[in-house]
């Protein structure tokens, strides 16, 4: 059930040492399909800000997802997203940018808590 997914998605943020306060916005469309989008400050500046697509019917299916991790002037730290616009990438449509738009490597589809992880290990959980 959506229901449920919204509730770990909020526990993981909850749980982030490096995230204070938040912005989440939950969309239910269905019993098992959901749209979440966030915008998490870090306690160092810097800000993730992520959308999510979800059909929660059999497993999770991200149909769509982007958590886009930036430096408090703006500038990008890193993006995973899976609009396919690198079809060469051998896990296309998944791909990170680093640093820049056009630096893209391919990368394993992550979840939030994934994501979470990386930033706390860039900006030093206590």
């Amino acid at each position: 059930m959506i229901d449920d997914y919204f509730r770990e998605l909020l526990e993981t943020v909850n749980a982030s040492p490096v995230i204070g306060a938040h912005d989440i916005a939950l969309e239910k469309r269905s019993d098992f399909i959901g749209y979440i989008r966030g915008d998490l400050p870090v306690r160092d500046g810097s800000r993730l800000h992520f959308r999510e697509f979800v059909d929660t019917e059999h497993g999770v299916d991200r149909y769509m997802y982007a958590y886009q991790y930036q430096r408090a002037d703006n500038s990008l730290i890193f993006r995973y997203d899976n609009t396919d616009h690198y079809p060469d990438l051998p896990n296309a449509p998944h791909h990170k940018h680093e640093n820049s738009e056009n630096n893209v490597i391919s990368a394993t589809a992550p979840d939030l808590a994934a994501v979470l992880k990386e930033i706390e290990t860039l900006v030093g959980a206590e």
